[in-house]
């Protein structure tokens, strides 16, 4: 929570042997945040290469104006926690996070913060290393691909229209920090963040930024490991981090959106529909309760009524695009309603 001698803006660094980067970063921070209604927050993750102590001396350096927070964790024990650590000892209105690294630009993260205090109904920026026109350097293409899919799973699944989920600089206004409650501890932080973001209700705007990727030579710590667990974060925020009425409706739409998919095909093939049907029902249900998937279904069930052979599987797809309809109409009405809940 903001204290009364709170910060415009706390800038939140993970740091995790990044000694032949602190000082240029430092140097860029100066440059570009050096005031001092502002709070650096650098949580040290465990270091062994001597950026503990080079920390320590930044730390001492007179001429910084801005706030300098220098947090030691014994042990290493991953991105997520160290950014955990630095938002609970932040005060700032705003919340920045930005890799030590400097794959990503310091000057990005200024103009971030310079509009998202210009435009108070903006409370949540994302940077993308895909949006825009700014210099990149990047050929880890395997890293790339990871990152683009993760992003389209992410959007299929929140109803988004992510380019960069994993991008490591966000910015984010108190009253949404306030409403998150992050518990990943590694490289998923990125995942469950803007997840909890979405299911809050808060609108991600993004910002196009550089970007400068560096080599595992140069302490890239990422793997193609960190790339599979994605997409268990992604199966997990969405599947299992639920309520008790969401996880219901997942699996009403799975049945009766498997029982769609009977419909369609024959031996091997009606398996492999049912199959993918129950697949997009577990979707469906995420975005529709009980109420409004026993819409869909019920018209799903009148169109199966119609025709034979291939003109049954027609009308049972007509209603089906007519049940999604209603729903999304119910759902609209009842919104402000006591049976919200239920749509």
């Amino acid at each position: 929570m903001p204290q009364e001698n709170s910060k415009i803006l706390s800038i939140v660094i993970p740091v995790f042997n990044e000694i032949n980067f602190l000082n240029k970063l430092f140097e860029q921070i100066e440059i570009n945040f050096n005031k001092e209604n502002i709070e650096i927050i650098v949580v040290d993750d465990g270091s062994t290469d001597g950026s503990s102590n080079l920390l320590t001396q930044l730390k001492k350096n007179k001429h910084y104006k801005f706030l300098f927070k220098l947090i030691k964790l014994d042990i290493n024990s991953g991105k997520g926690k160290a950014i955990q650590t630095g938002i609970k000892n932040s005060t700032g209105e705003y919340v920045l996070l930005q890799d030590a690294d400097l794959e990503l630009d310091i000057k990005d993260a200024k103009e971030m913060f310079d509009m998202i205090t210009k435009n108070k109904e903006i409370k949540c920026i994302f940077g993308s290393r895909y949006l825009s026109g700014k210099l990149k350097k990047n050929n880890y293409f395997f890293n790339n691909l990871v990152g683009k899919i993760n992003s389209l799973i992410f959007n299929i699944f929140f109803s988004q229209s992510l380019s960069d989920v994993h991008c490591g600089l966000k910015i984010l206004h108190r009253s949404v920090i306030e409403k998150i409650k992050l518990s990943v501890n590694d490289f998923g932080i990125e995942i469950d963040l803007a997840s909890q973001v979405v299911r809050n209700n808060f609108f991600i705007y993004e910002f196009g930024v550089s970007y400068f990727f560096r080599s595992k030579a140069q302490g890239k710590k990422i793997t193609w490991v960190d790339g599979l667990k994605s997409f268990y974060y992604l199966i997990k925020v969405r599947f299992f981090d639920n309520s008790a009425s969401t996880n219901i409706s997942i699996l009403y739409s799975i049945i009766y959106m498997g029982y769609v998919g009977s419909y369609f095909g024959m031996g091997l093939g009606n398996t492999l529909f049912i199959i993918v049907f129950a697949i997009l029902g577990s979707i469906l249900g995420i975005h529709f309760k009980i109420l409004s998937s026993t819409i869909i279904f019920l018209l799903i069930y009148i169109g199966s009524l119609f025709g034979k052979g291939n003109g049954t599987t027609l009308s049972v797809i007509v209603f089906f695009v007519l049940g999604i309809f209603i729903a999304r109409k119910s759902k609209k009405y009842f919104l402000n309603t006591i049976f919200k809940n239920y749509f």
